[in-house]
């Protein structure tokens, strides 16, 4: 039963993916997906909002597509790590949205190590959804992948970023080797991730939650 219930969950969320709130960035997916037919391009989940976000979280999208369809920080644990983070700050989802430095997955095969030339790729479709957020004007880039890609973005002159005031954070991916330590050294890991998103919603004009 509960696999029943959560399969028909998540086909709850992929009818909604086109939602007025959510729909211009999930078509935008669904083009760089017809560039590439034989991959597959996760969408944003549709309890984030296009028009409200302020905060994008910039993902190092190493490993498999989620099965749900939808942009994820990782594995279970990178999304209940990510989850805490925000619970703790009260940082509503409206306010923030994923995206991934690679859009590309290719269906059953986990992405490695990724290439300069697939971080580079990644740059145009970056380009792209931040026009389509209007009111973003930080990223948060989670991991080595996502911080070479906010860099590439920083070098171009495009006037959207300067009229923004874009600034970027380089904080740790929220899986695998780049999150492996002692409990201690982990919970450095989540604090640092903490102080980013806490000046970041101060830039924005969002206050911590009491």
């Amino acid at each position: 039963m509960t696999a029943l219930a959560t399969e028909s969950f998540r086909e709850q969320l992929l009818s909604r993916r086109y939602e007025p709130n959510v729909a211009a960035v999930n078509e935008l997916c669904d083009t760089f997906q017809s560039v590439k037919p034989d991959t597959v391009v996760p969408y944003v989940d549709p309890m984030h909002d296009v028009d409200e976000c302020r905060i994008i979280s910039l993902y190092s999208n190493i490993g498999t597509a989620d099965e749900s369809g939808f942009i994820t920080a990782g594995d279970n644990e990178a999304a209940t790590r990510m989850l805490g983070v925000q619970w703790k700050l009260g940082l509503r989802p409206e306010f923030v949205m994923p995206w991934n430095v690679h859009p590309w997955h290719t269906p059953g095969e986990p992405n490695g190590k990724f290439t300069p030339d697939q971080i580079s790729a990644g740059l145009k479709p970056l380009l792209k959804f931040l026009a389509l957020v209007p009111r973003a004007s930080v990223i948060v880039a989670h991991g080595t992948e996502a911080n070479r890609l906010a860099q590439l973005l920083l070098k171009t002159e495009v006037p959207l970023l300067w009229r923004r005031g874009l600034k970027t954070y380089k904080v740790r991916s929220l899986s695998g080797r780049a999150f492996a330590g002692t409990e201690a050294r982990q919970q450095q890991y989540l604090d640092e991730m903490h102080v980013a998103y806490l000046d970041a919603m101060a830039r924005t004009g969002l206050t911590k939650a009491n």
